[in-house]
């Protein structure tokens, strides 16, 4: 089966990591994952990753504990890449070459953010590992996936939830809650649903790149999406 998608942008959340945890990271999920992307791989798919760190860190909550804005988003970046470093460890534990990119240097353990570099790792095959977020406060890693996506001109961005798409309403919250199995940016907006933070869906929107929303925990469900399935909701438009 052809391939749609050669380029991919996969955007997990931190708390996706937990499985059935309250917090940390569960090794099964490290490993579902990791399958995952090696599949694509596998297929002549140039994967980027961009993970978030709400399973060790959220920024945002910070200030509830006393730790001001900034100081709480540094926080944050730092839980992306002690993630980024474990979803590398899975990768190469199951045979797929990696690279892990931080935003912030630390050269001990990832290398700086370089964009053309970056790209060339993609060419070769290496699923690129984007840590740290933009390396900036007041940016969410939805912000960083977007920024990242669009600089390595990547086809689209792929947004792993625990639902299989967008709906109307919550769907944990609302049985009556209808799926969009696509959806324009403009219709986003207008009916405030909840994608993505405003600005990394802006972004998107100014620069045409798509995104879909799907259900990352049904394992057939990303190699489905890159050859041309209809899984989950597309926005576009």
């Amino acid at each position: 089966m052809a391939i749609k998608y050669k380029r991919v942008l996969l955007k997990l959340s931190g708390e996706s990591l937990m499985g059935t945890q309250q917090f940390g990271i569960d090794p099964d999920m490290l490993v579902h994952y990791a399958q995952q992307i090696k599949e694509l791989i596998e297929n002549g798919v140039e994967v980027a990753v961009v993970i978030g760190g709400g399973n060790i860190f959220r920024g945002l909550q910070a200030a509830e504990s006393g730790i001001e804005r900034v100081q709480g988003d540094y926080m944050g970046m730092m839980a992306t890449v002690i993630n980024g470093m474990a979803l590398q460890s899975a990768l190469e534990r199951a045979g797929v070459y990696t690279r892990l990119i931080t935003a912030i240097k630390m050269e001990q353990i990832a290398e700086p953010y370089i964009r053309r570099r970056a790209i060339r790792h993609l060419e070769k095959g290496r699923v690129v590992i984007f840590s740290a977020g933009t390396g900036s406060p007041y940016f969410t890693t939805d912000s960083a996936a977007a920024l990242r996506a669009n600089e390595i001109a990547a086809d689209v961005i792929l947004k792993g939830t625990r639902v299989d798409g967008i709906y109307t309403a919550d769907p944990e919250k609302d049985p009556t809650a209808k799926k969009f199995d696509t959806v324009t940016f403009a219709q986003v907006i207008g009916m405030g649903l909840n994608v993505m933070d405003m600005t990394a869906f802006t972004l998107c929107q100014e620069n045409n790149l798509p995104i879909i929303v799907f259900d990352i925990n049904k394992k057939e469900n990303l190699i489905g999406i890159v050859h041309g399935k209809a899984i989950g909701t597309l926005v576009e438009g």
